[in-house]
């Protein structure tokens, strides 16, 4: 090393120069503008990804972290501005505030519509998919859909993609989600209108759902016994598939909502989720409008993770989450809409991942055995060279009573994907932690895990 070099780095170093600019002026292009409300470690690093992968047009039209490219707003921004999704007068004010701060994370599209335990932020995904090198007219799997993150995602970025989940009711869901992105939207507004004969009308339709016992034919009424309810029957217009199994997801919404708070009656409640669920569809159809054309196909059918309908090599990537161990029971989650569809719980509760199994150590092992079925069905469909990402966490002090050890010495969930990805021609490329909010009690942060196809 020469002197002079040497006197170089022991050159006083000159904090001016260094915090003149923040961290991401310094490692973000000048052209490039961050959304709001990025807050966290591994967003920025999707960000950072996003910034080195795609170019300046595939930002604009795909881009999850970028409000703007030289000034000009991405489509992710305008999906997200404005007022966040729309929730009635008697919200708590904690789900209030949850749309408003994570307004670019989540909410936007149809993405926000009915609540279900453990979703993904769709900008994560939207970021995934990124760096994934996954393009429109590509196709990704999630074989464990749950409320259809996944599916109606690339359905928004022009890819397509296939949605498999063990729950009726999940591939319900996500069928009336994607079908609001093009949901005709006076037909929806005549069913609001005439909500007293739309809510006669979908009763009678899931009444005809119902294979065990038939819905309660006074359960809608209940709560409002001196109002006078329209005997007609709902608009002419409610019978198209796609107005139909959306008005239905808010009825579901609606129902489940009474289940659980007192802060109005169903028929007021359902009244309010209806003007929710049209104002997410015209929102989302205003940015969409022109580009109808662009937006991808899903295949989203109810079906088993660990044997996959889907002829080998064909999937250009896999985003998907499974259970969190056994920490979740969803389908206690969804009793009141499996049930009211007819579903006999405890035989779905027999095929499901997670579910299955007495004790505790039960559990977890058959949950093991099923896990490397579901990666060996990955590994088959995936192309060479293409990645699948899990998201995933662990319950340490559940895991810690079948081990008899401290919950910091139990061996991650993570890491055991990662070692049965390895016995399937998939190995470890990137782990990404990310922290959890509101199940700091169970899990305080997870792992985006990425396995590339040897």
């Amino acid at each position: 090393m020469s002197i002079d070099h040497l006197q170089s780095r022991l050159e006083p170093v000159s904090l001016n120069g260094i915090l003149s600019k923040n961290l991401t002026d310094q490692i973000l292009p000048p052209n490039l503008t961050l959304v709001p409300q990025l807050n966290e470690v591994y967003e920025l690093e999707l960000a950072f990804y996003e910034s080195k992968i795609l170019s300046e047009k595939e930002i604009l039209r795909n881009g999850a972290y970028f409000a703007s490219v030289n000034g000009q707003p991405t489509r992710h921004f305008l999906m997200c501005q404005g007022e966040s999704l729309r929730l009635a007068d008697h919200s708590s004010s904690r789900l209030k505030s949850f749309f408003t701060n994570n307004q670019f994370k989540t909410g936007y599209g149809t993405h926000g519509l009915f609540p279900y335990r453990g979703k993904f932020h769709p900008q994560m995904i939207k970021g995934l998919i990124n760096i994934m090198g996954i393009k429109p007219g590509d196709t990704v799997l999630d074989p464990m859909m749950g409320s259809g993150t996944v599916p109606i995602e690339a359905t928004l970025m022009g890819i397509h993609s296939v949605g498999v989940d063990s729950s009726p009711f999940c591939e319900f869901m996500t069928k009336a989600k994607i079908r609001g992105l093009r949901v005709t939207l006076p037909r929806i507004r005549a069913a609001i209108d005439n909500y007293d004969s739309t809510l006669r009308y979908l009763e009678k339709k899931i009444g005809g759902m119902k294979r065990v016992a038939p819905l309660r034919q006074s359960y809608l009424f209940d709560n409002m016994p001196h109002r006078k309810v329209d005997k007609q029957v709902a608009p002419e217009a409610i019978p198209e598939d796609s107005v139909q199994d959306y008005l239905m997801l808010a009825f579901f919404d609606a129902k489940g909502y009474a289940e659980r708070s007192k802060r109005a009656s169903f028929f007021d409640q359902f009244k309010s989720i209806l003007e929710r669920y049209y104002f997410v569809a015209e929102k989302i159809q205003r940015v969409l409008n022109g580009f109808e054309d662009e937006l991808g196909t899903a295949n989203v059918y109810t079906g088993d993770a660990r044997r996959l309908e889907i002829e080998s090599g064909t999937i250009d990537g896999i985003i998907f989450s499974p259970p969190y161990s056994f920490a979740i029971d969803y389908l206690k989650n969804d009793e009141c809409h499996l049930n009211s569809m007819g579903v006999d719980i405890d035989e779905l509760r027999q095929s499901m991942i997670g579910l299955r199994g007495r004790s505790l150590q039960q559990k977890y092992d058959t949950y093991v055995k099923d896990m490397e079925l579901v990666l060996s069905e990955c590994s088959r469909v995936l192309k060479p060279g293409k990645v699948c990402s899990i998201v995933v966490g662990t319950n340490n002090n559940q895991l810690s009573k079948i081990f008899n050890v401290h919950p910091k010495e139990v061996t991650g969930i993570d890491e055991i994907l990662v070692q049965a990805g390895k016995k399937h021609a998939m190995s470890l490329m990137r782990k990404i932690e990310r922290q959890i909010t509101g199940m700091a009690n169970t899990m305080r942060s997870e792992f985006i895990v990425m396995l590339q196809k040897d």
